[in-house]
């Protein structure tokens, strides 16, 4: 396992959308333990998709106090109701902003085996959940704030 850089914009990388990974494998299982370390090990750090640390897969991982999360071509199949919510990023350091997100998610993934997961999502793990993936299809919270915090 290694602690890899966090990618900050104006990154172009950030603005990429990522690729579905074909077959979990053992490069797949060791990027996912890189990103984990990595979120660990970063102040205020919830969750990590691929491209903050530089790789174009739909790749994930997070931990909202309930363990390691990790996910691997994760998609939204299921939204309901709407939260405001504080967010910040580890790829746009010391920055926070109201954001509007659905209160409930259900998110399709494969595991780091492989295997096929359903999870549902509320309040915050639902706020991370959609935040994650929204960095796979390149779009960052600060393209969704409806208003700037000053977090002191």
């Amino acid at each position: 396992m290694a602690i890899r850089e966090i990618r900050t914009l104006p990154d172009p990388i950030l603005r990429k959308k990522c690729k579905a990974v074909p077959k979990v494998d053992d490069d797949i299982r060791s990027l996912l333990a890189d990103m984990a370390e990595t979120m660990y090990a970063s102040p205020n750090g919830a969750g990590l998709a691929a491209n903050q640390v530089g790789v174009l897969k739909r790749l994930v991982v997070l931990d909202m106090g309930q363990g390691l999360i990790q996910l691997v071509n994760p998609r939204i199949v299921h939204r309901e109701g709407k939260q405001e919510v504080l967010e910040g990023c580890l790829s746009l350091p010391g920055r926070w902003g109201k954001v509007v997100r659905p209160k409930i998610v259900t998110v399709e993934a494969l595991d780091q085996n492989g295997a096929p997961l359903r999870l549902v999502g509320t309040g915050d793990l639902a706020k991370c959940f959609c935040h994650e993936i929204d960095h796979l299809d390149g779009i960052l919270f600060c393209d969704r704030v409806i208003q700037w915090v000053a977090m002191e």
